[in-house]
This record gives structure tokens, sequence and C-alpha cells, in this order.
């Protein structure tokens, strides 16, 4: 990996975390900032937050209801059923997630988590980086995607200035790379990239942040993510999901964008490999 990139590769593997994506620091953290107030908590998910959300409310003796696009990931549909989520479908688009969740809020008694645009979610998903900091020494900088950003927001944060900040993202959603070039904050693109969990908008308080700390998005092609996504299988024997892989294959895409000791954050493995024959 390290002669592929050109550089000193660290994965920081939160394909092996909690529900299996770096999703259930920030929910974890979020559920219990909220001290027994709420027994009852909602959100919108493609997949990770879902079942983060779901497992941390469990946790707490609470619920959980999840409004989820109608073209989730099988897989992680029933990842957010095994840990007690109530799924209610909707359209594929953001406006989708936000109008039923509108919707279902006003029938009952509900705490909001959102995915990503929340302080102590983006606290909760800092934490990554700030181990990944503590346990290598002197990286140059820090790889992450970028969807919602939060775990952009919480790494740039963490990092606190003394490591560069590099998201990446897929040519097919590129708000994030397009918000940070204009210094406007862009709506999403439509949801047609592989990689399902970078499929909506960056939210306000993860723009302002990234924007503060300087923080640039490579982008990725969707062969690049593909291609990727297999290379880290069989040469890391690491299952990981299309929206992590997209930081190695915006690193290969880009030649020498990645310099030096570099920590990557493999975010999720939320995926069933697909078995051919021959």
């Amino acid at each position: 990996m390290n002669r592929l990139v050109g550089a000193e590769l660290f994965f920081k593997c939160e394909n092996l975390q909690k529900t299996g994506a770096f999703k259930a620091r920030g929910a974890l953290n979020a559920v219990l900032r909220c001290e027994g107030e709420h027994s009852n908590f909602i959100t919108h998910s493609s997949g990770n937050h879902g079942a983060a959300l779901a497992w941390a409310a469990g946790i707490a003796g609470s619920t959980a209801t999840v409004i989820v696009p109608k073209d989730a990931l099988p897989e992680k549909l029933e990842s957010m059923r095994r840990y007690g989520a109530r799924l209610k479908l909707c359209g594929s688009t953001l406006q989708d997630r936000e109008g039923v969740l509108e919707q279902t809020r006003c029938e009952g008694e509900f705490k909001e988590i959102p995915p990503y645009d929340h302080f102590d979610i983006v606290a909760g998903q800092g934490t990554c980086a700030w181990e990944l900091l503590g346990q290598v020494e002197n990286l140059n900088q820090l790889w992450m995607p970028v969807g919602g950003g939060g775990l952009a927001a919480g790494s740039a944060i963490a990092g606190d200035g003394r490591v560069e900040i590099v998201c990446a993202e897929p040519e097919l959603a590129r708000d994030a790379h397009d918000s940070l070039r204009s210094g406007s904050r862009l709506p999403p693109y439509p949801p047609r990239t592989m990689a399902d969990g970078l499929r909506t908008g960056l939210g306000e308080v993860n723009f302002q942040t990234l924007r503060h700390f300087g923080a640039s998005v490579a982008l990725a092609t969707e062969q690049g993510i593909s291609d990727a996504t297999l290379l880290l299988w069989s040469c890391l024997n690491m299952i990981v999901e299309p929206s992590s892989a997209v930081v190695l294959a915006a690193m290969l895409e880009n030649p020498g964008r990645a310099a030096g000791r570099v920590g990557v954050i493999l975010s999720g493995g939320n995926v069933l490999p697909q078995f051919g024959a021959g």
C-alpha cells in the first residue's frame, strides 16, 4: 500500500468498531449526553448511523426510530433491525428523509439525534482521529471520507491545526469539494454514487469547521472506488464498504496528494462481499 500510494500509511480500522462503523462513537456520545431525559430517539440514516443510534439507545434503555431510504442496502437494513431500530422507509433524497422525519416526530415524543450536523455527534466522531493521533506519532496528514462531514469535522477539531486534514469524496457527490472551493455551502448532488454513506449533503456546522481548519477535498471516480474496495479486501484482508474505500481511491487517482506519514480512517465495513463463480 505504501508503494502504491507513495506515502507511509497508518490505517484506523473503524470497520471493526461496534456496529461496523465509526458512527457508534457519535451516537453513543449524543445519547449519553441526554442523561436519561428521553426514552425515544429519532433520526434519518442510510444505515450506519441508524444502527449506531439503535445500539446506543438500547444501552440507555431507550428506543430508536430510523427514517431510511427505500434503496438502502439490505445488509444495513438488517443491521438496524438487529440492534432494535424501528424503521420507516422513505424516498432516496435528503429532502425525502427530512420530510418523513418531521412528520413522524409530530406523532410522538422524540429526541432527534441527527446523523452528522450536531455538536455531540461531531465530538464523538472526533475521538477516532484523537485516538489515532495518540497512537501514531508525527503524522503529516489525516485522510477520511466526507459525506455529512461529522467525521471530517471531528477529525479537524482533534487535529487542531497540527496535521493537514484531507477529505475524500466521490465525484458524483462532490458537494463538500465544491462548497469548500466556493466558500458557500452547496446542496447535495443526486444520490447516484455507489458510496451510499456519502450521498448526504455537507452539514452547516461541519462546513464551517472544515473551512476554519483549512481542510481540502480529493475526489474519486466510481471505478476508482470499486477498485480500491477490492484492493483493501485483498491486500489488507479488511472488508470495507465503498464509502470507506473512497479514501484509497482518491489517493490513487490524485498521485502525490498523500505525502509523508498519513493516517487513514477506514470508516466502516457494513457490506456483504459478492461471491461469483470462477
